[in-house]
């Protein structure tokens, strides 16, 4: 008995047991216990806008985010004008994604969502993978055809899919978010934060590109998520020492400098320089005339 008090009284917080079952606690998970809750569905009405392109975009500036919009300018930059998309923004923050209309399109409640209404009956996308892929295939780019790399980049694909939440919800949140530092929360996933970066800086050793020298959609996938891991992401990167993966940092500079990946880590960002801020997108030309330094400037959106 004694034994079982003193491995409570180790517990965070002192005394915590783990009851029978489990009930939630609404005010229980720090910075995003407004948004996180045990359910799916609506929880109002809206509709989702919808602009003259037949590629809608339903997104928020985030890793995941990103990774499509790099894609769609991407093709654009190829010349593929049916990829011409409007990308309307989704406050995360203010619960958006509960909304009717976007729960319609993507019953997990979580960005990025897309309508393609280029088919009848139109297609709707969820889960930042899967929209690459249909997107890819559609336009017949940036997925190998042959074997070997098709596989491979579907490894790669998958493990970066596979690892965010070690990331994110694991690093990120514990780090930064949670509202108590745990040491053993944010050894656990620095260790593997880092044990990832390696795995990536041991396969870029050896690879101009996720896919030797291909440009796919593994490198526009991982990027987002690993370019911030070693550069801006959660102000770690001195506790990560994020620069001693040279091929990491190698890669993330070579991904970055393309014009089309500059353009897409604009897109329904909502955060950083206002230069830097392109909430939403309908036409190439709102790069010139419509980041948030222009609509502060002006006095709001025309």
């Amino acid at each position: 008995m004694a034994d079982r008090e003193d491995e409570a009284l180790r517990n965070q917080p002192p005394g915590y047991v783990p009851p029978k079952v489990w009930t939630w606690d609404r005010s229980n998970g720090g910075v995003f216990a407004s948004i996180n809750r045990p359910v799916s569905g609506a929880t109002h009405e809206r509709e989702l806008p919808v602009g003259e392109h037949p590629l809608q975009l339903y997104s928020l500036g985030t890793p995941n985010g990103v990774k499509v919009t790099i894609l769609l300018e991407e093709l654009l930059a190829l010349g593929h004008t049916g990829a011409e998309y409007d990308a309307w923004l989704i406050n995360i923050g203010a619960g958006e994604q509960f909304g009717s209309g976007f729960v319609a399109l993507n019953p997990n409640s979580k960005i990025p969502a897309m309508l393609d209404r280029s088919l009848n009956p139109p297609v709707r996308l969820f889960e930042s993978g899967s929209i690459l892929v249909y997107l890819a295939e559609k336009f017949g780019a940036f997925l190998p055809t042959s074997q070997p790399a098709r596989a491979e980049t579907f490894n790669w694909l998958m493990w970066q899919m596979g690892s965010a939440p070690f990331l994110g919800g694991g690093f990120g949140h514990f780090f930064a978010y949670a509202p108590f530092k745990i040491k053993y929360a944010i050894d656990r996933y620095a260790m593997e934060a880092k044990r990832l970066l390696h795995v990536l800086d041991t396969h870029l050793a050896a690879n101009r590109f996720i896919v030797g020298e291909t440009y796919t959609i593994a490198d526009m996938a991982i990027w987002p998520w690993y370019g911030a891991m070693v550069r801006d992401a959660y102000g770690a990167q001195e506790f990560l020492a994020t620069h001693e993966y040279v091929h990491v940092n190698r890669w993330v500079d070579e991904v970055g400098a393309r014009p089309a990946v500059r353009r897409g880590r604009m897109v329904n960002r909502t955060y950083g320089k206002p230069e830097g801020q392109l909430r939403e997108r309908h036409a190439a030309r709102d790069f010139e005339v419509n980041t948030e330094d222009q609509v502060i400037a002006r006095g709001g959106r025309a």
